[in-house]
């Protein structure tokens, strides 16, 4: 195995990593944001009220994207594990 293949195997490895947790990432953000701005307005400062919509909107996306998340997630660990004999030389 050569140099340039363990690059490449990292490399799509960091790009399943970013695609895979992307939409988990954006809705947290969003949701975060919203809830923030909401807290700014009405001068409410509970720390629950930031933290029950996030893990509400995280079991909702992983619930909707879970399946594709573990597909994508076990195609790349198939594909891996299939070339080892590639790169057993």
């Amino acid at each position: 195995m050569d140099a340039q293949a363990v690059l490449t195997i990292g490399q799509n490895a960091l790009f399943i990593l970013l695609a895979v947790s992307a939409p988990l990432l954006g809705v947290i953000l969003v949701v975060g944001l919203v809830v923030s701005l909401f807290q700014a307005l009405t001068q409410i400062n509970e720390a629950t009220l930031s933290f029950v919509p996030k893990i509400v909107a995280a079991v909702v996306v992983f619930a909707i994207s879970g399946p594709w998340m573990l597909t994508t997630l076990v195609d790349f660990l198939r594909r891996i594990l299939l070339s080892i004999p590639e790169y057993a030389i």
